[in-house]
């Protein structure tokens, strides 16, 4: 079977990016796999692309790479979505290269992994292939104008794969799709290879994009709590974004300087992740908490905000990890405390994180996905006329709606 995914920008760095290479890795072993990029903007990409999946760029953004001197590149695109956060990003040359690729793919299988490029596979992917978009965001992190640009196009999909069954039910409820299956499918995460964490780390380690959404300004004067009864533990975040010099300015305030550090993008995480004792995390949002699943594959207790929608589909509170209530320093640091007092509770809740984290397997999600594709592929028909009968319903409405004014 041939399976094509069509990314944002494979040369990046993110949790989409590297669900996406784990997933495309572990259906390398039986299917021919192809990685479409949207974008390029350097060399090579910034994390390692298993060498049996095929990488295929379709504009270069670089300043002097092939697409620089196309008038297209500087001209705003007209088919991907205005209200898509990438949208500045995109250009005519994207709609182009987009619908070219699209128009002659013979993949068996085509998954989208953002909305805008949804909307491409949506609109120029051929009906005879298995059209899949993965929402790596939320059903409410998009605004209204998008949803409803979604909308119209998700209709024309087979499925629409949320990474959390939270975020799946809200798409069913407030995104109805006749003859589309909506279904969660959780990201897949690979066992790192290293050894686990013996828990005797005086760290707390924390990862992601220093976004104000992120919340490390909640960890930050938590573990400003967390310092003044153990001096002797430090924090270490790791990541970079907007959020960087106020979170600096944070430490200097709360004292915590050579205690609390910002310590840069660093990857692989589950190098550090092994060298800590427990991770936190603050979030106030989660479309899945790909972190979380790190820090556990490496056997590191999680201590993590219960906000929507992943953390709580992820931890089992008390067995492999805390969750405490969003946005409450105080319980955060509780919790922090509480496990750093107690070793051997902190030893074998780390334990049970890496068993617990066998469930997120490439293999294993690799395997939901072929059952996925057989699953579409048998209901092909019906699913045809459930769409057929919903725009049948749909027109007769409008016209009883033209009739009655």
């Amino acid at each position: 079977m041939k399976i094509t995914f069509l990314i944002h920008n494979v040369y990046g760095i993110g949790g989409t990016v590297r669900t996406t290479l784990n997933l495309a890795a572990a259906l390398a072993g039986r299917h021919q796999v192809t990685i479409v990029s949207m974008l390029r903007h350097r060399a090579r990409p910034r994390f390692a692309v298993d060498p049996r999946v095929t990488v295929v760029p379709l504009v270069d953004t670089r300043e002097h790479g092939a697409d620089a001197a196309d008038p297209l590149l500087h001209q705003p695109a007209e088919v991907f979505p205005a209200a898509e956060k990438r949208y500045k990003q995109y250009s005519r040359l994207t709609d182009k290269r987009a619908e070219e690729y699209l128009r002659s793919s013979d993949a068996d299988v085509l998954i989208g992994t953002r909305p805008g490029v949804n909307v491409y596979l949506a609109r120029f992917g051929s009906p005879r292939a298995l059209r899949i978009a993965q929402e790596h965001l939320t059903h409410d992190s998009h605004s209204k104008r998008l949803r409803a640009q979604l909308a119209r196009h998700y209709r024309d999909l087979d499925a629409v794969v949320t990474t959390t069954e939270a975020d799946a039910a809200v798409y069913r409820s407030r995104m109805p799709l006749p003859g589309v299956r909506t279904l969660a499918v959780p990201n897949c995460v690979p066992d790192p290879g290293l050894p686990p964490a013996d828990g005797s780390a005086k760290v707390i380690a924390a990862a992601g994009r220093l976004v104000p959404a992120k919340r490390f300004d909640l960890l930050v004067e938590a573990f400003g709590e967390v310092a003044g009864k153990f001096p002797d533990w430090s924090l270490r975040i790791y990541g970079a974004g907007t959020d960087k010099d106020r979170l600096r300015r944070l430490i200097e305030e709360h004292g915590l300087e050579g205690r609390a550090a910002l310590m840069g993008v660093v990857s692989p995480i589950e190098e550090v992740f092994a060298r800590a004792s427990i991770v936190a995390s603050a979030s106030d949002a989660e479309s899945f908490g790909m972190t979380l699943v790190e820090a556990m594959r490496c056997g590191v207790p999680v201590v993590a905000t219960d906000c929507p929608l992943g953390p709580a589909e992820i931890i089992d509170d008390g067995v492999d990890g805390r969750l405490v209530p969003m946005g409450d320093k105080h319980a955060l640091a509780a919790e922090l405390c509480q496990l750093i007092a107690d070793e051997s509770g902190r030893r074998r809740m780390g334990e049970a994180a890496r068993a617990a984290a066998h469930r997120f397997d490439p293999a294993r999600i690799a395997a939901v996905y072929e059952d996925l594709f057989a699953e579409l592929t048998a209901s092909r028909r019906t699913r045809a006329r459930q769409r057929g009968k919903a725009r049948w319903r749909a027109r007769a409405g409008r016209v009883l709606r033209r009739l009655r004014g």
